[in-house]
């Protein structure tokens, strides 16, 4: 059982995070604020579900779309023409001509193309300030955890409530089960980022998400599993486990999903590097 004052705690922070979420969601959707990317419409709001204030400050501050102008559909619903394409990052509207080779030769040759701007960031027009490298990254690497996180609830829930163990443990059920989720969102995530982006097939779309993310996914899994173990044997060892139906179990696993953020970051830097993922 969660000492009173986690419980607490738990409700303030997940409170704030839901509310997070609730107003990414509600700039996306009602003052159709889209993305130019579909799939980002929902990975902002899952972020705001374990990340809070950083989420909401990180797609204020980085990936906020200009509001439509009268008589236009938002941007990003696939009926409509972008409202500002001067106001959306050069990066995304690059397409498939440009394949997103920026992020690969700055980070293969450690330097920026002629067309970039000298200070590493990335290039804008006048209506909206430079998206810095590492601004860009912590969007890719939300995309990347944005599956994973989905995966992990309907995981975490789907065991609690068939009782499911493996070899007699709770904890192995969940490494197997979270992991399986988890990869099977976060491709299709990673699958409406790149087919869209790269014109291609649902075959081909899905062995190129597949390639791209398994990697990044697996190191957000590793930083989350090593916490549920912290958590499982150390915090709250039998018979004290903590259980989804408990709000700080939510706590407990929004802090994994942070830690999961931050360990999947180099993979993600790497795969970028590399050019199989493309920074956002």
């Amino acid at each position: 059982m969660a000492p009173t004052w986690l419980t607490v705690v738990a409700w303030i922070y997940i409170s704030l995070c839901f509310i997070c979420a609730g107003v990414i969601a509600y700039d996306i959707v009602v003052r159709g604020r889209r993305q130019p990317m579909g799939v980002m419409d929902f990975v902002f709001p899952i972020t705001a579900l374990y990340f809070g204030p950083f989420a909401l400050w990180l797609y204020w501050r980085w990936a906020r779309t200009p509001a439509p102008a009268a008589g236009r559909e938002p941007a990003g619903n696939g009926s409509g023409p972008v409202t500002s394409v001067a106001a959306v990052p050069e990066l995304v509207l690059a397409g498939a001509g440009r394949e997103m080779s920026l992020s690969r030769h700055r980070h293969a040759h450690g330097s920026m193309p002629a067309a970039d701007p000298p200070n590493g960031s990335f290039a804008a027009s006048p209506a909206e300030p430079a998206r810095p490298y590492w601004a860009a990254m912590a969007i890719e690497v939300s995309h990347c955890g944005s599956g994973c996180t989905l995966g992990d609830l309907i995981s975490e829930w789907l065991i609690f409530a068939f009782a499911i163990t493996v070899a007699g443990s709770t904890l192995l059920a969940e490494y197997i089960g979270d992991y399986v989720f988890a990869v099977t969102f976060g491709i299709v995530f990673q699958y409406f980022a790149i087919a869209p982006m790269r014109g291609l097939g649902l075959r081909d779309g899905l062995k190129a998400a597949t390639k791209a993310d398994v990697i990044s996914l697996t190191f957000f899994e590793i930083g989350l599993f090593a916490w549920m173990a912290l958590m499982a044997l150390v915090f709250f060892p039998a018979p004290n486990h903590l259980m989804p139906d408990s709000i700080a179990f939510w706590l407990m696993m929004q802090v994994g999903m942070i830690i999961g953020y931050l360990s999947s970051w180099p993979a993600n830097v790497w795969l970028v590097k590399r050019g199989i993922k493309v920074a956002m």
